[in-house]
């Protein structure tokens, strides 16, 4: 099968998103971050939830598509193995050696934590409670943070590799072809039934907590995402019937993301008093979440669709992407973090202060990643690079190569 170049494309522009989506986690009002700034403006809520939505289902998608189009059944064991090295080692490394530096600067801007990032390092890597609220984690005396997605990434490749089997029967691929089956109405329709009775009845029971054990409305939404993935990765007729779909689920999306953004807009600046007594009546909070859940399914669907058409290209970029995207991910929020605290107590003012903010997260992504981590054999593996071969490493610069990939 040709390779998929909107995929690759794809996974670097989510990743992008996702950094942009962290910096803005700094200024936006009235929602929680490990540091928060000064500047705060509540008109980011609304990009941000137009974003929020569908960015990690994307990503869990995605997921599952790359390990489609891998085709792990020839060898399940080998894939296994090479799923536990490329992400379990970036993430305990991650946990020990990346992360602790949130940790510190939340830590310090809570008036928990002593400055001093030495001694605080040396009592992190101890894994015992700190006072409460220290920061995030702080009673298991570690935190991954954002690198929950690995822990949750790796879980799911596992449980699909124990349901092979299965998925080998007649049954079991019969239920993989489904989706290139469905009428384009029932495509639209089963899933967001799905995920907006996710949303209605385990959401409100068991809210998100990025803990793994017991994050039930995560699972619930993200596996069976992860698992379709993997079931649409080599499906033609599903490709196709998303191009043909490409405008119709793009107004659907729109339309539920104006219906959702109306009703959250009204509950908080529309007076109950002006509401009409008919109106009050009605389950808006319920008419919320269905229009939610419709809108991030309907987003995907759209997001595929046009990057199919746009992305399936060979773009000179895009190798290169491909390889620091990963160690971009492991990095990027180490950075915004400390970048922040450092220039919070600057007062640049609310222009110049998120332009650093983000500028110095991205050039220092891809200067470690550049000058760094993909030049040493030692660092690659811990940021879920393959090892460079000695013939890659001799190659002369005009040679064309295609870099080892980071994780799906």
């Amino acid at each position: 099968m040709p390779r998929r170049h909107d995929i690759d494309a794809l996974r670097v522009i989510a990743f992008s998103l996702l950094i942009l989506y962290h910096v803005a986690m700094v200024y936006v009002a009235d929602w929680g971050y490990h540091i928060k700034s000064g500047y705060q403006a509540e008109w980011l809520q609304w990009p941000m939830i137009v974003l929020n939505r569908w960015r990690m289902p994307l990503l869990f998608m995605i997921s599952g598509m790359a390990i489609g189009l891998f085709r792990p059944e020839a060898a399940p064991g080998r894939f296994a193995w090479s799923r536990c090295w490329r992400l379990l080692l970036p993430l305990l490394f991650g946990m020990f050696a990346v992360v602790p530096v949130q940790a510190y600067c939340e830590g310090v801007a809570n008036g928990l934590v002593a400055p001093g990032f030495g001694s605080f390092l040396l009592r992190y890597w101890q894994v015992r409670p700190w006072p409460e609220g220290s920061f995030a984690g702080w009673e298991h005396g570690i935190t991954w943070n954002h690198l929950w997605y690995l822990a949750y990434l790796w879980t799911y490749t596992m449980l699909l590799l124990a349901l092979m089997p299965l998925l080998r029967t007649r049954a079991g691929q019969m239920l993989l072809a489904l989706p290139g089956r469905l009428p384009g109405a029932l495509l639209v329709l089963l899933p967001a039934v799905l995920m907006a009775t996710c949303l209605l009845w385990l959401a409100p029971r068991y809210p998100e907590t990025h803990a793994l054990f017991g994050d039930w409305y995560v699972h619930a939404e993200s596996f069976p995402l992860f698992l379709l993935g993997y079931a649409v990765a080599r499906d033609a007729r599903f490709w196709d019937r998303l191009q043909r779909l490409r405008w119709t689920t793009l107004a659907i999306a729109l339309a539920c993301i104006t219906v959702e953004l109306s009703l959250r807009a009204a509950g908080k600046y529309l007076p109950a008093s002006r509401v009409p007594e008919f109106l009050q009546a009605v389950p808006w909070g319920t008419v919320e979440r269905i229009a939610r859940a419709t809108y991030a399914w309907t987003a995907l669907l759209a997001v595929f669709a046009w990057s199919h058409v746009w992305l399936n290209r060979p773009f000179r970029w895009l190798p290169y992407a491909t390889e620091a995207v990963y160690p971009c991910y492991i990095l990027h929020q180490s950075l915004i973090v400390p970048i922040a605290f450092l220039l919070i107590p600057l007062r640049l003012g609310p222009v110049w202060e998120p332009v650093l903010v983000l500028a110095g997260t991205f050039a220092g992504c891809l200067l470690l990643h550049e000058l760094l981590i993909r030049r040493s054999n030692l660092l690659r593996p811990l940021f879920g690079l393959k090892r460079r071969s000695r013939t890659v490493a001799s190659a002369t610069p005009g040679t064309r190569l295609t870099p080892a990939r980071g994780t799906r």
